[in-house]
């Protein structure tokens, strides 16, 4: 085991892949500059050894800042025999690309009757809650939740991240992969070597029987403060994270709600057509009976992100605010 921020067990996964496998390229923007091709102009750096120089130019490959051009690049290389990981920079970049994810990649292995298969895997980065402005912060997983064909990760920690990377490059699907950038440089023991978490699995983060707490991406490590100073009050929260999105582990919310009786959820995404909205949508459907409270979400406000750091961190979950919604559903 070894101590890892986020974003170097990222790149442990890229590396680990590209040696294991001739066929996985890794291309965007600026990735030739970025020691193992980190998302992010170079902002963070993995400590190990400069991609290209190790894998050289034909795997390493910096792209034009044309997102539909680099998207519809990925899947044709992957339709005839590549395995692409591309860097997407900023999540907000994938407006551009929207034909490419929801007509070709979701679509090409169904229209193509399964002859060929689209196993890309498509990384950006969430800037949120860094001041960067309203074109630079969104965080738009829920939209590609609803499209088939595609599937939909959000790793909270440097072990998932690590794990469910290597996993997504070895599918035969395409792979959305959303990383809160502010938990980029959070650090976590992880394991050495090659190892892979399957899709569709959550992680319970803490026990409880008295509230279910489902927090997602950025949103868990604020959920898990908020556990803790519910537990300083006797109210015992279970917290689990999904860990990728599509698929979703339904069954393990299910089950822990029916032990609980109460479900809160949180996430950094907004509020209206959420993951939060599809999760109680689920519960509401198979543990109604087990519902002791209303479901309660705490998510991002539905409002355009200010550029003022003030009024940006006040649209996002906070412990307080999932403190004040486990405390709602324990008075019901």
């Amino acid at each position: 085991m070894s101590i890892m921020t986020y974003i170097a067990a990222i790149g442990a996964a890229q590396e680990e892949a590209m040696v294991a496998d001739d066929r996985v390229v890794v291309i965007g923007e600026d990735v030739e500059a970025n020691v193992y091709g980190t998302t992010g102009g170079g902002k963070e750096r993995a400590e190990q050894g400069d991609f290209v120089q190790r894998f050289g130019r034909s795997r390493v490959r910096n792209t034009p800042i044309a997102e539909e051009a680099i998207v519809g690049c990925a899947i044709g290389a992957a339709m005839t025999g590549l395995r692409p990981i591309v860097d997407l920079s900023y999540s907000s970049f994938l407006y551009m690309a929207m034909d490419q994810f929801v007509n070709q990649a979701a679509k090409n292995r169904y229209m193509f009757g399964g002859q060929s298969s689209i196993p890309a895997v498509f990384r950006s980065a969430m800037f949120y809650s860094l001041s960067t402005g309203a074109h630079h912060s969104d965080r738009p997983y829920p939209m590609f939740m609803g499209v088939p064909g595609l599937k939909v990760m959000a790793p909270a920690s440097a072990s998932d991240a690590k794990g469910l990377l290597r996993q997504a490059v070895d599918s035969e699907d395409p792979v959305l992969t959303f990383e809160a950038v502010p938990l980029w440089g959070a650090k976590e023991e992880v394991q050495d070597g090659e190892y892979r978490i399957p899709f569709g699995q959550a992680r319970t983060r803490r026990e409880g029987g008295d509230v279910t707490l489902v927090a997602i991406s950025g949103s868990v490590p604020v959920a898990l403060k908020a556990a803790e100073k519910m537990a300083g009050t006797g109210v015992e929260c279970e917290v689990i994270d999904p860990r990728t999105l599509v698929p979703l582990d339904t069954k393990t919310i299910v089950e822990s709600v029916m032990r609980t009786g109460r479900l809160v959820i949180a996430e950094p995404a907004h509020r209206t057509c959420g993951a939060a909205a599809e999760i109680a949508a689920v519960v509401a459907e198979e543990a109604y009976s087990s519902l002791k409270a209303p479901i309660r979400r705490v998510c991002a406000r539905d409002m355009q992100v200010p550029f003022s750091p003030a009024l940006e961190e006040q649209i996002y979950p906070t412990t307080e605010r999932i403190v004040a919604a486990i405390e709602a559903v324990t008075r019901d």
